[in-house]
């Protein structure tokens, strides 16, 4: 690779030297032009992959066996669609000081030869697994993949030491074993490497989000009675799609008697005047993920929706304010109410109302702020993290609730937030 292409590689806690903080976060278009800096791929590319040749040096591995899709993606740069995420067929290796190796679909393999100029052609291989089963361990291919990434270990002088293997298929498991190959938890250690973002990924978030910003506009304008919650989710997967969007997770429509306890889908409910509602977009743009959480009331609002609102809002304010480096998850989760104060027996029956969580190529990535698992087992908030806070407040009248979320960036100072479509008061939509 050009050098000039491949800049210093981050150290786990280092800040970007291509970012400045005290400049506002920019949301760029989606082509590339000759008269402005935008995402710099191959500074990305390098980014990760450093991060993670960094990680695996920290760890006591020799080596990191991947097969979650967002790891591979993170040190490979390769992507073959969105169909891929579920099957676990495609895997990747780093081995020690090696560049990394892909097995995918044989005709992928041969794309990532001719067009994946980053990778070293040869590391490019034809592989699969079991495609979570299908394919019957019997038949040899974990067999055969298991003694050929055993080979590669004792090319690369790890193959004495643990392997980390993120997920996969319980045969694969076993099979790896039978090879002499010592396996343990290796997800860790690449959301070690994947917590600090570089300015080409914060900048590829925020694009998810300004794209996001558009869709709670147009949904603002559609929000009446005699339309459907599926109606809402059918429109804004057209809308992202044409935007650019690569995968619509998911989109949350919740409404009316829906709102409380929260259900996490979507009906064929049809809004009704007085109905509050709240909506999750989950999608990705170049595989950075959003998670942004708005609630709107169709007509008009009772106090109670109003008083429900403002008490989320309070909330995630207060929580947004402890956001800086240096702070641990526990204060933020301290920051919250405990789940008895909003109506449920315990904080388990309660998790992911009053939540935090690291935002990236996956929708949950480190660290996690939850009453549930940071009071005791607090992390640090470091400069580079980004970060989805959603917090959640049933209405007095039983039925109702408000649900708010904001994506914020943290600077050396504090944070930046870039979810932008209004939320700072309950939006009516429609007003009678």
């Amino acid at each position: 690779m050009n050098e000039a292409l491949n800049p210093r590689i981050l150290r786990p806690g280092d800040v970007d030297p291509n970012w400045t903080w005290d400049r506002h976060i920019p949301a760029f278009g989606h082509k590339a032009v000759d008269f402005e800096r935008r995402v710099d791929f191959d500074r990305l590319r390098a980014y990760r992959l450093g991060r993670a040749k960094e990680a695996l040096k920290k760890s006591d591995c020799g080596a990191l066996l991947l097969f979650d899709v967002n790891n591979i993606r993170y040190i490979t740069g390769t992507k073959i669609g969105e169909w891929e995420r579920d099957k676990l067929c495609r895997f990747a290796l780093l081995a020690g000081d090696t560049e990394p190796y892909v097995w995918d679909f044989g005709s992928a393999a041969v794309h990532h030869r001719l067009y994946s100029d980053w990778l070293v052609p040869e590391h490019c291989r034809a592989g699969v697994t079991g495609m979570r089963g299908t394919i019957p361990p019997s038949f040899g291919l974990m067999k055969y993949h298991a003694e050929e990434i055993a080979d590669l270990l004792k090319q690369a002088g790890v193959a004495d030491m643990p392997v980390g293997i993120d997920l996969a298929e319980a045969a694969m498991f076993f099979e790896l074993q039978k090879a002499g190959i010592n396996v343990v938890d290796g997800q860790q250690v690449m959301l070690d490497a994947r917590e600090i973002k570089n300015v080409d990924e914060i900048q590829l978030l925020n694009q998810a989000a300004s794209m996001v910003d558009g869709v709670y506009h147009m949904i603002y304008e559609e929000l009446k009675p005699g339309v459907r919650e599926n109606d809402i989710v059918a429109m804004s997967n057209k809308m992202l799609y044409e935007m650019g969007s690569d995968d619509v997770e998911a989109i949350n429509a919740i409404s009316g008697e829906r709102c409380n306890p929260h259900p996490h889908n979507f009906t064929d409910r049809y809004f009704r005047p007085g109905d509050q509602a709240f909506f999750d977009i989950l999608q990705s743009y170049q595989g950075y993920r959003t998670c942004y959480y708005r609630t709107f009331n169709i007509g008009r609002a009772t106090t109670v929706q109003n008083d429900a609102y403002v008490k989320c809002r309070e909330w995630l304010d207060a929580a947004i304010a402890l956001i800086k480096p240096g702070v641990g998850t526990d204060e933020v989760a301290n920051a919250w109410p405990t789940a008895e104060e909003f109506g449920f027996p315990d904080e388990l029956s309660a998790f992911g109302l009053q939540f935090g969580h690291g935002l990236g190529l996956a929708l949950h990535e480190r660290p996690i702020i939850s009453r549930v698992c940071s009071l005791e087992n607090p992390m640090e908030i470091k400069t580079g993290m980004v970060f989805a806070l959603e917090t959640y407040c049933p209405a007095a009248d039983g039925y109702s609730a408000a649900r708010i979320e904001e994506e914020v960036v943290v600077t050396d100072k504090g944070c930046q937030v870039i979810s932008l479509f209004p939320a700072e008061d309950l939006p009516i939509a429609n007003r009678y």
